[in-house]
């Protein structure tokens, strides 16, 4: 069921409607998305003005720029940004782009400055981006120093992450912790503070397949088996559960096996601390997200252990992990190209996938609907997993809790 909320209306993405429709539908109706999604040139610049233009996004992290004055570039999409951290303190945002005649006004990929000078005619912006010299202009009229800076990109962080919004339009895209929804909340209720973390280590692909082929198969566990053999020894693949997202986002966790900590080659955390775990069940659990629409692959550690603490075992699980995953991708943008491929069906495992999708066919509907998700119900495997541990009284209390759950489920589909 589609939840149609008040939006300022936009042009939907060239997509049939009826292809969205069966997006759009319960879950066990529904079917993928359509090869053109995946292939299809207007598509996907449709979704660079739509989704990546548009929506809040993120681009780095605030240690990057940790002192004033320290900035580093970034290309979004073909477009060159300037991060940077004021006198202020405040971290901005800015078009790389002198407002005289287009140039470049930083050439370094990353550093300080105590302001920024255009390399062509020498016209100066402030930390803020004010501009504060541009020669021979005096004598112009209609033209002020207080409209001629560089043009800002909007720019909040978010636990150490730094995220930026194309959009100026509020009423669009709203700040971030609005524009999130609920993300602020779950991740306060599990004590979470990531802007204490620091990068590890960063592995980098070049991957050969449409950004939604991608965030689909993160999303789902059904192909572990036989893609992943390791991962499936850590983390059986039909144990888990998903959350209950109101917001452009999506997640859930998957338990760990017996014997296993965490996620790297031999699964133990050799002396590495836990982060965040209210509870030994939690503590049994592994977390996944995704942050529409970002896609990345870094490892972080508590910022005061990241030139101490050892994280290879985890580089080579993950590096391991995402070749396999790239493999298969790569085949599925492959095969989804064919004249003969129609959009499939999802099977029981793949209930966050279709949470993924209908994010997706939400946004190429763009009419202001937001459909509710469903979630991955916990598996037969976990109900006797659980079962074993618990005594008479208790596993009656799970059967209730469970069919309350189903009741609130029906109603809101």
């Amino acid at each position: 069921m589609a939840i149609v909320t008040p939006a300022t209306p936009r042009t939907p993405a060239p997509i049939e409607r009826d292809d969205l429709d069966r997006i759009r539908a319960p879950f066990r109706q529904a079917t993928l998305l359509p090869g053109k999604a995946y292939h299809d040139e207007s598509v996907y610049a449709w979704e660079r003005e739509e989704i990546f233009f548009r929506d809040w996004i993120a681009v780095g992290r605030a240690e990057e720029v940790a002192e004033p004055g320290s900035f580093v570039l970034r290309d979004i999409l073909g477009e060159n940004v300037i991060l940077v951290r004021g006198r202020d303190d405040v971290i901005r945002a800015f078009y790389n782009v002198c407002r005289h005649r287009g140039t470049a006004v930083e050439e370094r990929e990353c550093g300080k400055a105590v302001r920024f000078q255009c390399p062509y005619h020498a016209w100066i912006y402030d930390l803020d981006g004010r501009l504060i010299r541009a020669k021979h202009t005096e004598d112009l009229e209609d033209f002020s120093f207080d409209t001629f800076g560089l043009t800002t990109i909007r720019c909040e962080t978010w636990g150490g992450f730094v995220f930026l919004c194309f959009s100026d339009d509020e009423t669009l895209t709203p700040p971030l912790r609005g524009y999130l929804g609920d993300w602020f909340e779950h991740h306060e209720g599990f004590g979470r503070d990531l802007s204490t973390l620091r990068r590890a280590a960063r592995l980098t692909y070049d991957v050969g397949a449409n950004w939604k082929i991608v965030a689909e198969n993160y999303s789902e566990c059904y192909h572990c088996p036989g893609v992943h053999p390791l991962l499936n020894k850590l983390t059986p693949y039909d144990l888990g559960e998903d959350f209950l997202a109101q917001g452009p986002w999506k997640g859930g966790w998957m338990v760990f096996a017996d014997g296993c900590e965490t996620m790297s080659v031999n699964g133990q955390r050799d002396g590495r601390p836990l982060l965040y775990a209210r509870d030994d069940a939690e503590a049994r659990r592994i977390f996944y997200y995704i942050l529409w629409p970002t896609v990345r692959c870094d490892l972080y550690v508590e910022a005061d252990k990241v030139d101490t603490l050892d994280v290879s075992g985890a580089v080579e699980f993950w590096d391991i992990t995402n070749r396999e995953d790239y493999h298969v991708v790569e085949l599925q943008q492959q095969g989804t190209r064919s004249r003969s491929w129609i959009a499939g069906r999802y099977s029981n495992q793949e209930a966050s996938v279709h949470a993924f999708d209908i994010m997706v066919a939400d946004r190429y509907a763009n009419d202001g609907s937001h459909t509710v998700r469903g979630w991955r119900t916990e598996t037969a495997a976990e109900r006797r997993l659980v079962t074993r541990r618990l005594g008479p009284a208790q596993q009656a209390e799970q059967a209730e809790a469970a069919a309350t759950h189903a009741n609130v489920a029906n109603r809101s589909s």
